[in-house]
């Protein structure tokens, strides 16, 4: 059966590597400072949409993102590794919006494009960790949901089986098309780019990366597929008063800055003594677990 899927992928600062500039005077992310990339949960899915594709012969795959102008080098790294198509949600009226607006904006752009057998994005994303976008989309969407996916392994008969990773073990479940499905980092890493598909893709762009002055303009015009799509609030046929800051109804109150300082060390050895004291201090001070 050919599918019809959407992965939702998100540009994040990358958090996994950061200095003493990564955050502001406020306590907040310094995006100015941190490189942009691919958020990393978001690559898992790709690589799962990209397998469905694979074992479905006729079968499509879309990033869906939402950002400023700039995140459309998210559906260019997608259509390198094997994406069909992508869609650019970017206005001002979605500038500040919590994890509430962010589902909201993914749900009509969804509706708009129409006909989805399979949502599939990552869990969460790095400079959020709040994993609650996924679900959202399918609660505003009225679809089933998988959360937590390790590997998808089977479609067939208007059915999806998934392995999911839950606390404990792991489990299989199925689920009738169309349902959203979040997959966790320990799925398996996405696919390198595609040399012939960098050629292919590199100047695809979205109007807004642009210029009137391109001297690529002309091919735009020649090459179709590299014009890759943008919409708006009103392309998507949004509320406004959803969208963005006007939709957020979280509120932060107060924003506190945490700075680690060494006070004392100790040396253990390798003994199973030593490391059961080790694991129970991190307990008892809730550091983990």
């Amino acid at each position: 059966m050919s599918l019809k899927i959407v992965v939702l992928a998100k540009q994040v600062p990358d958090t996994r590597n950061v200095g003493k500039d990564a955050m502001t005077a406020e306590g907040t992310v310094n995006r100015a400072a941190l490189p942009a990339i691919f958020n990393p949960e978001d690559m898992n899915a790709l690589e799962q949409a990209l397998r469905l594709k694979e074992q479905n012969p006729g079968s499509t795959v879309g990033i869906l993102t939402m950002g400023p102008p700039r995140a459309g080098q998210i559906i260019r790294e997608g259509l390198y590794r094997g994406a069909d198509t992508g869609w650019l949600l970017t206005d001002r009226l979605f500038a500040g919006a919590d994890t509430l607006a962010t589902s909201y904006a993914l749900a009509t752009a969804i509706r708009k494009i129409g006909d989805v057998d399979l949502v599939i994005g990552g869990r969460q994303a790095i400079d959020g960790d709040t994993a609650q976008v996924g679900p959202q989309v399918a609660q505003k969407l009225g679809l089933n949901q998988i959360t937590y996916a390790e590997e998808i392994l089977d479609c067939k008969d208007g059915k999806i089986t998934v392995r999911r990773h839950i606390d404990g073990g792991v489990e299989t479940v199925e689920a009738p098309l169309p349902c959203v499905i979040t997959v966790n980092g320990s799925a398996a890493p996405c696919r390198p780019a595609n040399a012939r598909l960098t050629m292919k893709y590199k100047r695809a762009a979205c109007p807004l990366e642009r210029s009137s002055e391109d001297r690529y303009a002309s091919l735009y015009e020649e090459r179709p597929y590299l014009n890759l799509n943008q919409w708006s609030v009103a392309d998507v046929d949004g509320d406004p008063s959803q969208c963005g800051l006007a939709g957020s109804p979280t509120k932060v109150k107060a924003v506190q800055n945490i700075v680690f300082q060494a006070k004392e060390s100790k040396t253990l050895t390798s003994s199973d003594a030593d490391i059961e004291g080790l694991v129970m201090e991190l307990l008892n001070d809730k550091i983990i677990g």
